[in-house]
Order: C-alpha cells, then structure tokens, then sequence
C-alpha cells in the first residue's frame, strides 16, 4: 500500500467515526470511578528510561512507577520527588541532596543513598546505553554516600539545568537487585506498580499500598492503550473504550470533539522539536550549503497548516519557544525554492538528487513526509519514503543508518546531544562542543542567556538539521476525568494526580 493511499484511508476512518459517534453513550471505560484507561500513539521497546530512548517509555512509567530525585511539573518547575531537599555550592559544581526517609521500593527493599549511588554509576558506565550518559552523567566526576540519606554529587563542570536532569525519566533512582528487570519488570518508588504487559495491546499498573503518601492516590487502575492509528484512537474515544488521549496526534479532529460535551479538550505546550533530520556525515549532507538548501525548500506555514492543522509553531533551531532564552530564527532560511536550488548548484549537485526519506510511525511523520517529499522534488531532490516501524527506526535510523527522516525530538534542553558527535544525526563541530563547555560552565544569568541565543545561532548557522515545527499538545478527556496534563515539559503522564470528579 502506498503512503498516499494510508493516509487516505486514514483520513476515510477518522471521517467517518466522527460522523456515525454522534452522542453515542460511553461504554465501559467510565464505569469504574477508580480506573482510567488512555491512549498511547507508541508501543515503548521496553520499559527502562535507563537504557533506551524511546519517548513512550517515560509516558508510562515516569512518576507513576519509576521515581528520581527530582520532579519536573507540569508548569516546568522543579520541586523535591526522593529528594527532600538539596544544597548547592556557591560555584555550581557540588551538590548535598538530603532523601526522603523512610521510603521502599515496590518489593520492599529501601531507597537509600547507595540506591542512588548504583543508579548513577550505571548510568556513567562504559556499557551504558542511557541517551543522557554524555550530556549530564559523564559529567558527574563523584558520586558520595556519606550516610544512609545524604548524596554529594560533584560535577566537572557547573550545570544551570542539573536539578532539571535528574527529574528527568533518565535520571530515575533503580535498585541494585531489581535493575537488571527494569525493562520487562520495572521495580521502583512510585505511587503505581506494573502489573501487566499484553505485548501489542497495553501496559496495566495499579495502585501500591506502600507508597509513602497512598491516601492521596485516588486511582486503583491505569491501563495504557497502545492504538497506532489516529482514526482508530479517536473511534476508540468517542465509542467509550478509552477515557483520554492526553497527546492528540489527529488535529483534523480537534473541532468536532471540542464541540462534543462528552469530552474537554485542551490545548498546552511542548518541548518538541519537529525537524526533518539530515545524515551530516553522508555525501552530499556534509557540506553545509546542501544542509542550507533543503531548509530552504521546506515551507514551515504550509506544513503546520496542512499536516497540523495550525497546531504548532515553526522554529529556526533545536529549541522550543517555551525555553527561557527562546530566540526566533524562522528567518534565517526562510522558504525559498529558487534559493534553494543555487545552493545545489553551488556545491556541485546535479539534480535529480535521490535520497531517501524515512518515516516512523507518528502521522505528523507520516503525513509531513508526504508534504516534505513534494517541497523537495521542487527544487530536485527527488524523495523516496521508506515507512518503517518504530523498532527498525530506534535499530536502524537511529544508529545513523539514514539519509533523512522526521521526528519530533521531545526532550526538553536536549541541545547538548549535538556535542555528541556519535549521535545519529552525525554532527561534528569543535566550536559547538566549546561553546556547550562554555554554557554549560556559566554560572552567570546573563551571561547564560547571551551563551544560550549563541548556541541556537550555531545550530541555525550549520544547518544542522531542517528545523520545522513546536507541536502543541491537545489533551483529550472524557468530561470529569481531572489531572491530566494538558501541557508537557517532559513526556510523562503523572497518574498520581489524576481522579474523577
């Protein structure tokens, strides 16, 4: 089946549940006050944030199951989660957290320091695979536990977005004898412990008795639906099978679930970072002026209106407009055919230049690439669309096996992967990597703020990738389920406050 016709019939299905819904009355999902049962886009590879990097992983299992020293909220602030509280020294480089005390994992061994300790040294192993390893915890130089309930972590350099990392799903606190499991098996903290996987269907967790605050928990059951198909995920929603999508990804449906008193519909923020991703260490993407080229072929309006339905906003960098320090650069390569086709000729292409475009599963994927293919034959770079899964993508696109793909990267502050020259994109620039250093070092708000505007310039100036999109989210619910995030700092969905009315 071809692309085009996918995303036809796609189109078909999504259609025509919206017109037969009408106000059927939900079914199961609503009928016990103390479950909620959403919809996931993504099926997670596994369930560890430590060793994988699969957004979905942290959709089920951060906050809920797995737990770190920190808490990112909803509104991006940072508060205590195992931690209870923390100093700082006055140059930025050492850290005391104090834990909570008392606290035990969902098996009955207790959290501690030497938890703490483990997980970290885990995480800065030569084996380790967690995608925070060069960014935050080779920089760790030392890891203390002077007592049961005290971490002194020493940096090599000051970090003004530490407390922010470790609440990240990446930073979470696993124990010694469960960790190995964690995968298959999660073992933490959290108010939540897994009880199910049915591989291809959902993931079920329920509520844990042991958890130091449980009275609080109002729910008993959260099961997670992995429903690929936009169409089929809002099927599901107006037939009553689910209770909530908190990340819509089908904006063509957003008008009429707004206009039905069935559901609230809200819409929030990201950190996504939409971007056609380019192989910078494959010929022609090597040289810049190409790089420039497909930027300039790339109309962001056209896309956000055609695939997103508006629900965005464009961006010049690998940075969102929700970062403090946010500068707009959309203008530097702004859409220009004629342009972009000069750039070609200037560096020596002949067109037609085929290449290949992959695409993962997520229809801003899917259908931008559709989008994207044609924008490019303009200017003669001719497109072929592999879809592929999101295994094959995470097994093949991911270690660098590409010419170019799109995805939305939804860290926050993930800037730093491109002082990793071993990341998939293949990007290597001394002078990125200094000023990083140098970013990074910074203790100075102002200072801070001029270093973080350079390195977006940087970004832009190389032409790294093809910047596109900020995605809003749109939080869908069935009307008296209260809680859910309607905005993400991070991909999580923190059930513990989540009830009905």
């Amino acid at each position: 089946m071809t692309l085009h016709r996918r995303g036809a019939l796609a189109a078909c299905a999504l259609i025509a549940a919206l017109a037969t819904a009408g106000a059927a009355p939900p079914a199961q999902a609503q009928s016990k006050k103390d479950s909620v049962t959403l919809a996931m886009v993504l099926e997670p590879p596994g369930l560890d944030p430590t060793i994988a990097p699969a957004a979905a992983i942290g959709e089920i299992v951060h906050y809920n199951v797995l737990e770190g020293l920190t808490k990112i909220n909803v509104d991006g602030s940072v508060t205590p989660l195992l931690a209870e509280s923390w100093t700082m020294d006055p140059d930025g480089r050492s850290y005391t957290f104090k834990l909570k005390k008392g606290v035990k994992y969902h098996d009955g061994e207790a959290f501690d320091s030497a938890a703490v300790k483990f997980s970290f040294d885990r995480a800065k192993d030569e084996k380790s695979t967690n995608k925070a390893k060069g960014a935050v915890f080779n920089n760790i130089s030392s890891i203390s536990a002077p007592d049961p309930h005290t971490v002194i972590l020493t940096l090599n350099n000051a970090d003004g977005n530490f407390l922010f990392r470790m609440g990240e799903n990446t930073a979470v606190i696993l124990h010694p004898k469960s960790a190995a499991g964690t995968a298959t098996k999660p073992i933490g903290t959290g108010p939540f412990k897994f009880d199910d996987w049915k591989k291809g269907n959902s993931v079920t967790l329920t509520r844990w008795d042991g958890f130091r605050d449980a009275k609080s928990i109002k729910l008993k059951r959260v099961t997670f639906r992995f429903i690929n198909d936009p169409a089929a995920r809002v099927a599901a929603l107006l037939a009553g099978d689910i209770d909530g999508v908190p990340r819509l990804d089908a904006p063509q449906a957003v008008k009429q679930l707004q206009a039905d008193k069935r559901f609230v519909v809200e819409i929030g923020s990201t950190a996504g970072k939409g971007i056609m991703t380019i192989n910078n260490k494959k010929k022609p993407f090597d040289d810049v002026r190409v790089r420039r080229a497909l930027m300039h072929a790339i109309d962001r309006k056209a896309f956000i209106d055609g695939v997103l339905e508006g629900l965005a906003k464009p961006i010049g960098s690998h940075f969102a407009p929700t970062d403090a320090g946010y500068v707009d650069l959309t203008g530097v390569y702004p859409y220009d055919p004629e342009k972009a086709k000069a750039l070609l000729k200037e560096a020596g292409v002949a067109t037609p230049l085929n290449v290949t475009l992959t695409l993962p599963p997520p229809q801003y994927a899917r259908k931008g690439g559709e989008a994207v293919a044609a924008m490019l034959a303009k200017v003669g770079v001719v497109a072929k669309i592999e879809n592929v899964e999101w295994a094959q993508w995470l097994g093949g696109t991911f270690k660098g096996n590409f010419d170019l793909t799109i995805i939305n990267h939804v860290e926050p502050l993930d800037f730093m992967q491109y002082a990793n020259t071993a990341y998939y994109w293949g990007y290597d620039s001394k002078a990125f990597r200094d000023l990083a250093a140098k970013y990074a070092a910074e203790t100075n708000p102002k200072e801070r703020t001029r270093l973080f505007g350079e390195l977006q310039k940087k970004l832009t100036t190389d032409s790294v990738n093809a910047y596109i999109f900020n995605p809003a989210q749109v939080a869908v619910s069935r009307k008296g389920l209260k809680g859910l995030w309607a905005s993400s700092p991070i991909f999580a969905n923190d059930m513990a406050s989540v009830s009905w009315q």
